[in-house]
């Protein structure tokens, strides 16, 4: 089993620093999955969940992940997402709750730019919602 060196660091600090054996997420152009002797690669993130490998049949850590870039070089893998939320770490209550307020905004009689802002507000919520769900099954 091949592993390699991941680092996943936010504005709001490290998440994660040590090997993996695999991580997948979305990018803008896609579901990317990057895996030991991969490539150089750069490209920004998309939103989406995150998964993190540690080993080989293991079952993944799960994250929301948001903007930001992924970078694949020969020192190993950096995710520098916008915003990242372990699973295990979301408060459900407070996803549905901004929920409901981007739906309410986007129901609302506004600007072009507050109803893009809404639609990224309510993408954000379902992907935090869905990921905490599928950490509770």
């Amino acid at each position: 089993m091949s592993s390699f060196k991941l680092k996943i660091m936010s504005p709001d600090g490290i998440f994660y620093d040590g090997d993996a054996y695999q991580l997948s997420l979305r990018s803008v152009d896609g579901e990317v999955s990057i895996l030991a002797g991969h490539i150089p690669y750069l490209t920004a993130v998309g939103i989406g969940e995150c998964r993190l490998y540690e080993q080989s049949g293991e079952k993944p850590r799960r994250a929301a992940c948001c903007g930001g870039m992924l970078s694949v070089d020969d020192e190993g893998v950096l995710l520098a997402p916008t915003t990242f939320e372990w699973a295990k770490d979301i408060d459900i209550e407070r996803a549905k709750a901004a929920k409901t307020k981007a739906e309410q905004r986007l129901a609302e009689p506004t600007s072009s730019a507050k109803k893009g802002m809404a639609k990224l507000k309510l993408q954000r919520a379902n992907l935090r919602i869905s990921i905490a769900e599928k950490e509770k099954s």
